[in-house]
């Protein structure tokens, strides 16, 4: 009995992933948890660190929400964006304190990276 399998190449279109863009929603959502961690855990330091707190603190408290906000709808096409533009406010920070616009650099290399990965995830593998 022959069987009638026929051997098909794989699509040249894929990256070798199952769903490549959910790989990279997922890798973007991760990355802005961490950031909203990041940020909650300087709350401690402003209120040490600063006379006045309440500016820094309302600011990272802000920031985190949005944080929260954009990992938790990392499905939509516009979270790219929306992200840089959180990167941007993290490093408008800076006159609060210098920690927290070093912070946002850091972040903004992070979300550079995680772009990066989307845009090669989007790629066909080189063979």
């Amino acid at each position: 009995m022959a069987d009638d399998v026929t051997e098909t190449e794989p699509d040249p279109n894929r990256s070798g992933l199952k769903d490549p863009a959910r790989a990279a929603r997922s890798l973007a959502a991760m990355a802005l948890a961490f950031e909203a961690l990041a940020l909650l855990l300087a709350i401690v330091p402003m209120r040490m660190i600063l006379d006045d707190p309440a500016p820094a603190t309302i600011a990272i408290g802000i920031l985190t929400v949005v944080a929260i906000v954009l990992a938790g709808m990392a499905k939509r096409p516009w979270i790219w964006p929306a992200g840089a533009v959180l990167q941007v406010a993290v490093i408008a920070c800076w006159p609060l304190h210098w920690s927290l616009g070093a912070a946002g650099i850091v972040f903004a290399l992070v979300w550079l990276y995680c772009w990066h990965v989307k845009h090669q995830l989007s790629k066909p593998p080189k063979r």
